[in-house]
């Protein structure tokens, strides 16, 4: 089965592994690329979340084991951005949707995703004078990304890293760190809520093919220093990439 699954779908394994060297070579998780190549497999879409979601979790989890040994998490103002965003996602996860529904709700994600992507030199916060949410505003829109994302099969951190940005919430890097451990709850959340469902279906074959594909790539890219593209340059020809599919996405799902 294993062997069979290999041959089925070995383009989607080689643009796995390329995202996932191509990321982590410049910090980047590549969530959002996985979700969209997923989208244009014609693979049943409730597999397509669930294996996006596994997908983060094994790519986040090094980045939150390696931002906590550098002591960049600060779990006591994180909190309030978890508080309803773990249970939300678990909801999002467990609501059943039906198929043109969460075409729809993906193809604004990604568009979403691409035009942040394409901005993202503008949203940069500076190292200086972190500004703090208020505890409701932090537990609000924690709570609002958590349910999008574990409708969608997002970490939510392609929601959340802009916003922090742009209330020059923290530091960059603590901001990077804070949308790490923020995307693994959520995509833990989010998956078990989806496998909870009597509806829940995954092909464990090509998932765990996928799993091992992006967990080598991480770990070579992330030991390497790709000299072909900045993260800049990498953002913008993945939006380019993003908005395409997802304009194709949505145009077939609302016309």
């Amino acid at each position: 089965m294993l062997l069979d699954s290999l041959f089925t779908y070995w383009h989607i394994i080689i643009l796995f592994f390329t995202v996932a060297v191509l990321y982590s070579s410049v910090g980047f998780g590549g969530g959002s690329s996985y979700l969209a190549i997923l989208a244009l497999t014609g693979i049943v879409f409730t597999q397509i979340r669930a294996t996006s979601l596994l997908c983060n979790i094994v790519v986040v989890s090094s980045n939150v084991w390696l931002f906590t040994r550098q002591k960049k998490i600060d779990y006591k103002k994180i909190t309030p951005l978890i508080l309803f965003s773990i249970p939300l996602a678990f909801l999002g996860g467990k609501l059943k949707i039906n198929q043109n529904i969460f075409f729809i709700l993906l193809g604004f994600t990604l568009l979403f995703a691409a035009i942040t992507m394409w901005l993202s030199k503008k949203i940069i916060s500076s190292d200086e004078k972190p500004i703090k949410l208020n505890i409701k505003k932090n537990a609000t829109f924690g709570g609002i990304i958590g349910f999008i994302s574990g409708m969608v099969g997002i970490g939510g951190g392609i929601f959340l890293a802009p916003l922090l940005h742009l209330t020059n919430w923290d530091t960059p890097k603590k901001i990077a760190a804070t949308a790490s451990f923020f995307i693994l709850v959520n995509s833990i959340a989010g998956f078990i809520g989806q496998y909870s469902n009597p509806d829940f279906y995954i092909d464990w074959n090509l998932t765990s093919i996928l799993l091992i594909t992006v967990f080598i790539g991480g770990q070579i890219g992330s030991r390497i220093s790709n000299t072909y593209f900045t993260p800049i340059q990498l953002k913008k020809a993945t939006s380019i990439l993003i908005a395409f599919v997802s304009l194709r996405i949505l145009w077939k799902s609302l016309f």
